[in-house]
């Protein structure tokens, strides 16, 4: 304290001094080296003070830059974000240079149509070899989505407290949702007819009816599964809706192997080929 008192005196009288030197031209043969020294010395530090302003200004920059390009390339955006900090080093573990910190941290976003809040706790623990972390705590809060799946994925989440696992499903899931209903949107534009989505684009199921054939229709079934490690994978199935009729006539068990025939050609022409081959079929047929 005494050191700062000191230094502010010392600036008092350095200011004091200029303003003097200031009012009061020097006399006719008075050493002026003095007062032009204190004036470069505060122009340097103002330089100096201008140059880290500008420096702090253009690392800013930089990072909004290098988050705008991470949210652009994940489709996860922050919006809110808060962080509180709390010592827990204790006497003992000072003694033997120890440092414990515990860390919440609460962040609430967007990955395209689904928003979340999270709150985790990070724990740290640093002595003068190493640096340890670890989340002791998650949560979190998903808003009411149409997508039953995100439950059992939030809670194991949660459970493991893994962090890294949560983003990176997330972004996964929003990317294999998306690509279905641009999909189904765009086999809807090209065969109105044939191709129905009760639901809309958003649907997970899409039909597909021959107009020549009242009763007869074909029912995709796409789901987007994620497994205990987090991996996400497009489910799709093949339902069949049939008149009894049709059915008895079938003696060869087309349509009973139509769900396995059709996971045999997923594996061989993929999804959109599989699609469009099914629809052609019945559209070929309605066109003859």
């Amino acid at each position: 304290m005494d050191s700062q008192r000191a230094e502010a005196r010392a600036l008092e009288a350095e200011i004091t001094a200029l303003r003097r030197a200031c009012v009061e031209p020097p006399a006719p043969g008075e050493d002026t080296s003095r007062v032009r020294k204190s004036f470069r010395e505060i122009y340097q530090a103002d330089s100096e003070g201008w140059e880290l302003s500008k420096d702090l200004r253009s690392h800013l920059g930089h990072l909004e830059s290098e988050l705008q390009f991470l949210s652009t390339l994940t489709g996860i955006s922050i919006r809110h974000y808060s962080k509180k900090t709390e010592d827990l080093t204790s006497t003992e573990m000072t003694e033997k240079s120890v440092k414990k910190v515990l860390q919440r941290h609460r962040l609430s976003g967007d990955c395209h149509m689904i928003t979340f809040q999270l709150e985790f706790q990070l724990l740290e623990i640093q002595n003068e070899e190493s640096l340890s972390s670890v989340i002791t705590d998650l949560s979190i809060i998903m808003e009411p989505t149409e997508y039953s799946e995100l439950s059992e994925f939030v809670s194991r989440a949660e459970e493991r407290r893994d962090l890294f696992m949560f983003f990176r499903s997330l972004h996964f899931f929003v990317e294999w949702c998306e690509y279905r209903k641009r999909t189904f949107k765009r086999f809807k534009e090209k065969y109105p007819e044939a191709v129905h989505l009760s639901e809309g684009a958003s649907s997970s199921c899409m039909g597909i009816r021959s107009p020549s054939r009242p009763g007869f229709e074909l029912v995709i079934v796409w789901r987007i599964q994620i497994d205990e490690e987090g991996k996400v994978l497009p489910k799709l199935d093949l339902l069949t809706k049939v008149p009894l009729q049709a059915l008895e006539l079938d003696k060869n068990g087309v349509i009973e192997t139509a769900p396995l025939s059709f996971r045999t050609l997923l594996g061989v022409l993929g999804i959109e080929a599989t699609l469009e081959s099914l629809i052609k079929s019945l559209h070929t047929e309605a066109s003859n």
